[in-house]
C-alpha cells in the first residue's frame, strides 16, 4: 500500500491539501492533530511548544495507524509536522511506500494564514519555534518539497505531479 505524509509547519496548509490528494486518490484520510494526546494539545494552545520527548508518542501512534491501515489493505494520507529527520524516520518505518509531501511556504506568508485562522489550536507565537525545528527534506528521503504559493488545488496536483501519481 502507498502512505502519503503531507508535512511542514503550522499554517502551510496541510489538512486542505491533504484532503484534496484524498479524495483525488481515494485513500483514506487522517488528520495526524487527532492522534496528540490531550496534554499535547493544551500545551500547544498554550502557546508552549512541545518538546521531543512530548512527540514520540504522537508520531508512534501515527505509525501504528498507518501500519493498521497498511495490514488492511488500505492506502492512506496523513497529515503531520514531521519537522526532524528523527521523527520522519519514525513515520517511514511503518510498512508499505511511505512517501513524505514537504508543504513550503515564505514565513510571512504562513504567518498571515496562521493570524487568518478561527478553527485551530495553535497561535501564530509557536511558528518561529517549529521554523528553528524544521529540517527539510533531504536527497536521501522519499518525498517532494511543493511550494504553497498557489491555491490548494494546484499545490495538490504539483505534489501529484511530483510523485508520479494518478490523481481524479
Amino acid at each position: 500500500m502507498q502512505h502519503l505524509v503531507v508535512m511542514g509547519v503550522t499554517g502551510t496548509g496541510k489538512t486542505t491539501v491533504a484532503r484534496l490528494l484524498a479524495d483525488r486518490l481515494g485513500w483514506t484520510f487522517a488528520e495526524g492533530d487527532d492522534f496528540h494526546p490531550p496534554a499535547n494539545v493544551a500545551a500547544m494552545a498554550a502557546g508552549t511548544p512541545l518538546t521531543d520527548e512530548d512527540r514520540a508518542p504522537w508520531l508512534r501512534t501515527i505509525r501504528d495507524w498507518v501500519a493498521e491501515q497498511d495490514a488492511a489493505g488500505v492506502s492512506t494520507v496523513v497529515t503531520c509536522s514531521a519537522l526532524r529527520r528523527r521523527y520522519r524516520d519514525v513515520l517511514a518505518s511503518a510498512p508499505g511506500d511511505v512517501r513524505f509531501v514537504h508543504l513550503t511556504g515564505d514565513p510571512a506568508l504562513v504567518g498571515e494564514r496562521m493570524a487568518a485562522r478561527v478553527d485551530h489550536f495553535m497561535p501564530v507565537s509557536l511558528l518561529p519555534s517549529q521554523l528553528a525545528t524544521l529540517e527539510p527534506l533531504e536527497a536521501d528521503e522519499h518525498g517532494v518539497a511543493v511550494a504553497v504559493t498557489a491555491s490548494p488545488q494546484d499545490v495538490a496536483q504539483a505534489a501529484l505531479t511530483a510523485l508520479g501519481l494518478a490523481g481524479g
